[in-house]
């Protein structure tokens, strides 16, 4: 089965066409490192929750959009090889202003059990 890293942020909506553009470099990257697929979804219908909920658990601000992404890789091995990798590019540059704070995100790393 596959393994596969999400990864939940806020990003300020005046800032999607940046995040786009960085998440469309990055993209590159991690395919050519082994992941084989990777997807980012711009929030649309994305709500506040009473207990939890996707905006309250990075902070969502009034101002800012939740991004929900995915990275799929063959096994575990092939994404920490590739992570690596992507991590020591030099094309894996951080940009002067990152388009999101990054302090906010979640992430992990998740074994497939079900592929339907």
């Amino acid at each position: 089965m596959t393994y596969v890293d999400g990864f939940v942020i806020a990003v300020p909506t005046a800032n999607r066409a940046a995040y786009q553009k960085i998440a469309e470099e990055a993209a590159i990257l991690f395919k050519e490192y082994g992941a084989l697929k990777l997807v980012e979804c711009w929030g649309d219908d994305v709500p506040d929750g009473k207990l939890t909920s996707f905006p309250m658990a990075v902070k969502c601000e009034e101002n800012e959009t939740v991004v929900f992404s995915w990275i799929v890789w063959p096994s575990r091995a092939v994404r920490d090889e590739g992570n690596q990798k992507v991590m020591a590019d030099p094309r894996m540059q951080k940009p002067e202003e990152m388009p999101f704070d990054g302090k906010r995100m979640i992430y992990g790393g998740f074994e497939t059990i079900v592929d339907a």
